[in-house]
């Protein structure tokens, strides 16, 4: 992986992240650990993806749609722990 797709990686998860975190309603834990889950909810969603059969070569829009489901089930999963 290159610097810059090390960047670009990041960034999607932060994106994704704060677009999760609006998608939860009252579910968000603040912009920065939102952002932080939005990096793992990519690496989540891109594996639960991989389980269907579905590949990550969909292009930017889709790998942004796969983080952010990836995101909204890692918010759903620790509220439901927080509880």
């Amino acid at each position: 992986m290159t610097l810059l797709g090390f960047v670009l990686y990041i960034l999607f998860g932060a994106v994704a992240g704060f677009v999760a975190g609006k998608i939860m309603k009252g579910g968000g834990f603040g912009f920065i650990l939102n952002c932080i889950i939005g990096i793992v909810g990519g690496i989540v969603g891109g594996w639960l993806m991989s389980l269907v059969g579905i590949s990550g070569t969909g292009g930017i829009i889709a790998q942004l749609v796969v983080a952010v489901i990836g995101a909204c089930l890692l918010i759903w999963v620790i509220s439901l722990i927080k509880k």
